[in-house]
């Protein structure tokens, strides 16, 4: 068994079909539908900073994994907030990096890392505390090479359509800029998505500032809840204009809930005035996502809903570090009775396109699979955040294929703010479906045909047709 067999069954027979399914989808063009990576690294195209700066100090997956060892994010260059030194040597950080390399034995983290070091930039010295330098100067050399730039490297990927996430309050800038480069723009290979959350949920900091700009960005008043929604369909009309098939929604939980516009306009005053408590504030978010499920359906973005995480759980890392860095935890998560209500009222309406994510496991097969495999409007997203690692990906096929097939699924999303981890994450996939698929051959559950053109599905033609690329 070589690398070539990486996450390949063991059993010999399996191993051997794995191969053959592999090879069908290991060329097939990344669609990436759902991502963190910054736009301005594409619409300028600058070169990459050292490795350090592009490998570790954005990536919280790396970043809390130490610091539950008790290395504060500022040794690793992560900014901080309160006005707190933070390292910004790139060796200094490499070399803390790689002291605490054995810390990611056995985790996705480490796969994907030893993955990008050797499949993109060629270095293939293991990283130890005694190499780390050979191993930093080998892919600044790299990062020094015009072939290593961002555009250069897209084309290598081979990525087809790279989704970004951004705020109603973004002006688009860097998509307008991808856009006049014949990069962006609606059909364009890197395109937004309209991501509501910090003009949605009240519990948001700075959320009535946030609703104020959003007027002013709309020319609407949004002092008054017919014209907040009036603004949020302009700019989902803009983010349209600049490419966006989706929207996405990472709420607390997956409460959905039907209001009357009195009810709903009474929520969004309390809010604005300060008046708004904790439940008041889940029953709005509620009360938005069945409302921008019928907006989807009117302008046809396809809806992303990604519940279930606790923001800002370690509230130190919080005060010093600000959002995203590494300190969310995944709770339990109800699906079954949150999405009755907009179920409901659409989800039989195949113009909807709902595409539901999970950080509870537990809810795969006992509530995700079933609803998928009831109603038309919905389908189940890849595993994601905490749960995107082979273990997981391979337990999701188990647990989900059986209620709801492959085809109420929506195809992988990465999921990343770590621009060079994307190839690797894609082919991760890949791999976990070729012996899914490999083991349902071997046992004459599928004739090998299907299979083969089922990974095809599973890696391309479906992410390409549900997100509607």
């Amino acid at each position: 068994m070589t690398r070539a067999d990486l996450l390949f069954p063991a059993e010999p027979t399996q191993r051997a079909i794995a191969r053959e399914l592999y090879a069908h989808a290991k060329d097939q063009p990344i669609i990436s539908p759902h991502g963190h990576v910054d736009p301005a690294l594409l619409a300028d195209d600058a070169p990459f900073p050292d490795p350090a700066q592009l490998i570790i100090c954005p990536d919280h997956y790396v970043t809390r994994m130490l610091l539950s060892q008790g290395v504060p994010p500022s040794e690793l260059g992560v900014p901080t907030r309160d006005g707190q030194p933070y390292e910004t040597d790139g060796r200094t950080i490499w070399r803390r990096f790689a002291e605490h390399w054995r810390l990611f034995r056995g985790t996705p983290s480490r796969l994907w890392l030893e993955e990008t070091f050797t499949n993109v930039f060629g270095v293939t010295t293991p990283l130890s505390p005694e190499t780390a330098d050979e191993v930093y100067d080998g892919i600044a050399a790299k990062l020094a090479e015009p072939e290593f730039r961002p555009r250069a490297l897209f084309e290598r990927f081979n990525i087809e359509v790279l989704a970004t996430t951004e705020s109603p309050l973004d002006d688009l800038g860097r998509h307008a800029k991808l856009a006049a480069d014949g990069w962006g723009g609606p059909g364009g290979r890197v395109i937004t998505t309209f991501r509501p959350d910090n003009v949605v949920d009240m519990e948001f900091e700075g959320w009535a500032d946030n609703v104020a700009k959003l007027g002013e960005i709309s020319d609407e008043d949004t002092g008054t809840y017919r014209g907040y929604i009036a603004a949020l369909r302009k700019r989902r009309e803009a983010f349209i204009a600049a490419g966006a098939t989706s929207s996405d929604h990472g709420h607390p939980t997956a409460k959905t809930e039907l209001l009357d516009e009195t009810e709903a306009a009474d929520l969004f005053e309390r809010g604005l005035s300060g008046e708004a408590g904790q439940i008041d504030a889940e029953y709005f978010r509620a009360h938005m996502l069945v409302e921008f499920a019928r907006m989807s359906i009117e302008d046809g973005l396809v809806m992303q809903l990604h519940p279930g995480a606790v923001r800002n759980h370690n509230k130190w890392l919080y005060d010093r570090h600000g959002r995203d860095v590494g300190g969310d935890i995944p709770r339990a998560t109800d699906y079954v009775w949150s999405l009755s209500p907009l179920l409901e009222r659409y989800g039989n309406d195949p113009r909807l396109r709902l595409v539901v994510y999970t950080l509870d496991e537990d809810t795969f097969t006992r509530e995700l699979a079933p609803l998928a495999g009831g109603y038309a409007a919905m389908y189940l997203g890849a595993p994601w955040w905490f749960l995107d690692s082979p273990e997981v990906l391979r337990r999701f096929r188990e647990a989900v294929t059986e209620t709801a097939g492959f085809y109420n699924t929506s195809g992988f999303v990465d999921d990343t703010r770590a621009f060079c981890s994307i190839p690797v994450r894609h082919d991760v996939a890949r791999r976990i479906d070729a012996g899914f698929l490999a083991r349902l051959v071997a046992e004459h559950r599928l004739p090998l045909d299907e299979a083969a053109e089922t990974i095809v599905d599973l890696a391309y033609r479906l992410p390409k047709g549900i997100f509607r690329l």
